[in-house]
């Protein structure tokens, strides 16, 4: 491999991993397996990698940023709120439609921290930077659009994620996208209605929750 920068032969050996795993599963990919993947040597693979787990972290992060690239360029400029969230949900399923393998991936990579002493702490991480990525989405378009919500970011970002982490396992396991399709449209009508004035109001604004703050 040519000289580079340690950051892209991360990068690099991260996506060579996430192929690796998409096509093989979680536990049958090997160190070994991930270096022949990216066309480099093992030592170079152990130089951008002290550990397994430093490993599994780098994936989900990649994989993540994978569809957070074409959510964010989907969601802007955009008119209207609906119109903001219909774009974001399109390229989300877009992405999930293209790279079936990829989500299923995400779901494997949970079990298997889950069940492995010590690496309980990677599936905690994946479930908080899917609330991340969504609370800076949130933040983004309330910016961008001055909207005034009607539920906490924290709560809105983690019901966001919770509905698209079900809906992307259910049409992995069901494939139907007509049905995704029909989620999709009334998750964006629900989203709309959290905005003071746009629509399908609540009673009253949402209490903040311990912890979500």
């Amino acid at each position: 491999m040519p000289r580079m920068p340690l950051a892209e032969r991360r990068r690099l050996l991260t996506e060579a991993a996430i192929r690796a795993m998409a096509r093989d599963g979680v536990s049958r990919t090997t160190t070994r397996s991930i270096a022949a993947e990216a066309g480099v040597s093992l030592s170079v693979f152990h130089y951008c990698f002290d550990s397994k787990e430093a490993l599994l972290e780098s994936v989900i992060e990649t994989i993540t940023e994978h569809y957070l690239a074409v959510v964010k360029e989907a969601i802007r400029p955009r008119a209207t709120l609906r119109e903001t969230v219909e774009a974001g949900f399109a390229a989300y399923w877009d992405h999930v439609r293209a790279h079936p393998a990829e989500h299923m991936l995400t779901y494997e990579l949970t079990q298997y921290a889950l069940r492995r002493p010590g690496f309980e702490h990677l599936a905690r991480r994946q479930h908080e930077l899917y609330r991340d990525v969504y609370a800076g989405l949130v933040e983004e378009v309330r910016g961008t659009l001055g909207l005034e919500l009607r539920v906490p970011v924290p709560v809105l970002a983690r019901y966001l994620a919770a509905v698209t982490d079900g809906l992307t396992l259910n049409f992995l396991v069901l494939g139907d996208d007509a049905a995704a399709a029909g989620i999709l449209a009334m998750v964006t009508e629900h989203v709309a209605g959290l905005v003071e004035g746009s629509g399908s109001p609540l009673p009253a604004p949402l209490p903040a929750v311990p912890g979500l703050q």
